[in-house]
Parts: structure tokens; sequence; C-alpha cells
């Protein structure tokens, strides 16, 4: 092999890596902004092929939602059993979204023994939940660390699934072993949840999560040569109703304070007040958590407008994370798969943007 032929391939494998690592580099972006703006990590569905691609296993038949669907938090009194919403009845626990145990003793429990308790099924690896019965007032109580000389009966939950994925075998032993070894040393009588039926529930809801798990991304991006100035971006997105907040990313949130969507900056450097004023950038990215905003569509729209209105004030161009441009059918293809994620969701008993969401989605 002479000396060009071999000057040829080591080109070659050069600009190969650099295109790969080009790459992986805009994935690492978009998922740290994800995990910025939301927590975690999830997929965009205008990288999806379709609303198929986003419920692909087919078990599930959305229906479109209307525009006088109930509200979230009408869904939720219709889906959360009463006593997940606080009811003063035996069951506190949502008992689809957690597995629960239950520890009954003849006199009240230790109080060392509940906090050692408390401090065991905490470091579980998911949300955790404890109420105590209160039998003075006849009712179950949140159970707080200073305050548990009372109780004779404890009621536990351990989530099952939130975005950091399933309950797993060791995690369901370890909070059954830690109530166990509560009850016996307190000669108490302990009861938990049969592993194997919790762990395939578990799984199952993991499965339907996945599937409806999805963000949708709307960059804003400069034209060729040029950048937006940090200043620029701040004032105008202050005007569309964004606050910046201490993430480093702008947030659009409705009356309720809950997040609709989020502006972040397209680089890698957040959006910082006391730096923000010298940043400069070649775009920003708008993002909307599909499962944990009700009405959606709605929150689309907006997102939409302000990103168009972004576009035109600075003079740059409205793109998907391909760097295609948005086109009205384009946009109109994200709505339809928005659409069957969030009636998906509905039809499970999970609305979108309601407590069991927001708990499950996190």
């Amino acid at each position: 092999m002479s000396d060009l032929q071999m000057s040829l391939l080591v080109i070659g494998a050069v600009v190969v890596a650099a295109v790969y690592g080009y790459n992986r580099l805009q994935e690492r972006s978009f998922r740290r902004r994800m995990q910025q703006a939301f927590g975690a990590a999830h997929d965009d569905v205008l990288l999806k092929a379709g609303v198929e691609s986003a419920l692909a296993d087919g078990r599930l038949e959305p229906q479109l939602l209307s525009p006088s669907e109930p509200s979230n938090e009408e869904d939720d009194a219709q889906a959360e059993p009463a006593a997940s919403r606080g009811d003063d009845t035996e069951a506190r626990f949502d008992s689809v979204l957690d597995c629960l145990a239950e520890i009954n003793a003849d006199t009240p429990l230790p109080e060392a023994a509940i906090a050692e308790l408390l401090s065991r099924v905490a470091g579980c690896g998911k949300p955790v939940q404890a109420a105590g019965y209160d039998p003075q007032h006849s009712r179950w109580e949140d159970v707080a660390r200073g305050q548990t000389g009372r109780y004779s009966r404890l009621r536990l939950s351990l989530q099952l699934v939130n975005r950091a994925g399933s309950l797993n075998a060791a995690q369901l032993a370890a909070f059954c072993d830690a109530v166990r070894q509560c009850a016996a040393r307190a000669s108490a009588r302990a009861t938990c949840p049969d592993a194997e039926s919790v762990l395939k529930s578990a799984q199952e809801l993991d499965a339907f999560c996945g599937q409806v798990d999805n963000a949708v991304g709307v960059n804003v991006v400069a034209a060729e040569g040029a950048s937006f100035s940090g200043a620029r971006i701040r004032s105008l997105a202050e005007t569309a109703g964004f606050q910046l907040e201490p993430d480093g990313v702008f947030h659009f949130r409705n009356e309720r304070r809950q997040t609709l969507f989020t502006l972040d900056n397209h680089e890698p450097a957040p959006f910082l007040p006391e730096s923000i004023k010298l940043l400069t950038t070649r775009g920003v990215t708008l993002l909307l958590d599909v499962p944990r905003v009700a009405n959606a569509v709605d929150a689309l729209d907006r997102m939409v407008e302000i990103a168009r209105g972004l576009a035109s004030a600075m003079g740059g161009q409205m793109v998907d994370d391909n760097r295609a441009v948005l086109s009205d059918a384009g946009i109109a293809r994200i709505k339809e798969q928005v659409v069957a994620i969030q009636s998906a969701m509905s039809a499970r008993g999970i609305p979108a943007g309601g407590a069991r969401a927001l708990r499950l989605f996190s």
C-alpha cells in the first residue's frame, strides 16, 4: 500500500470519526436539556415515525380527545380511589401505582423502630409513603419523624415505577425486609405484598409508560454565520411569559404554577442570570413534556406560536432536531401523536398532567 493510499485511509477514518462524534454530541446535548427541564431523559416525538411508533405494541386503541374533555382534576377524581386523594379511610395509597405493606401491633410501636424503618425504606430506590393510624381520631395520617409514638398500625407504600425505571426484585426485597424486621423488633405482625404479582404489575406499568413517555422539541436556530444574544433571548422570553429559574432554563407555567413547556439553550451552556447578558448562542430549544401536561395540544399550539415569534424577532428559523424546517403539515402530525398518547393515558386511568402522571413521570 502506497503512502498516498495510507494517507487517504487515515483522512477517511478521521472524517468518519468526526461525524460520529458530532452526532453523539448532539444527542447528548438533547438528553441533557431533557434532564434539566423535566428530571429525566425520554423520547422526542419529532423523531418518531408516527403514532404507531409511540404506541408500538398495539394493545391500546386511543380515542381522539374532544375539546370538551374534563380537566385533569376531574379525570383524577374518576380514575383514582378516594383514599389516594387524602380522605380519612383505611387505604391511603394508590393501588395502581404502589405496592403496600402493613404492620399491626397490640401496643404503640416504639418511636426508634419506626424511625429506623423510615430510614431503611427511604433507601429502597423508589418513592415511599408511610401512614399511621391515629386511634384517638380514628383516622390515618402521614407519619412524621418525632411524632410516631402513638401508632400501633402502619401502612407503607413503595411506588412501582418512575422515570428511573421499574421496581426491581432487590428493591422490593429490601422494602419487605425492613417492614418485617420492624415488626419483629416490636413483636408485631407484618403483611407484605406478593413479590411475583408486584413485579409483574411493575413491569407492565413500566412498559406502558415507556410507550407514552415522549417530549416535543422545537428549535429556533440562527441563520448561517449569525447568533442570538442572551440579553435578547431573555427579553423576548419574558415578554412571551417565560420565567428564568435557578436550573438555567426558562419555564412557561400555567396558573397553577405547573410547567407547560421550557426554553433552553441549544448549546451546552445554561441560561444563568449572572451570565446571560454576555452569552451568545446559535439557537434555543423549546420542550413540552407530553405526559406531564394536561391538554398538551393547547400547550403545543402556544409553544409553536412562541417559537414562531422568536424566530421572526431574532431572524432565525424554526426546525426539528434533524434541522428540518417545521411545516404546518409536520406540526399537524405531531399533534396527532400527542392526541394518541394522551388518549392512551386517559384510557389507562392515568390522565396526562394528573396526580398519577406527575408521580410516574418524575
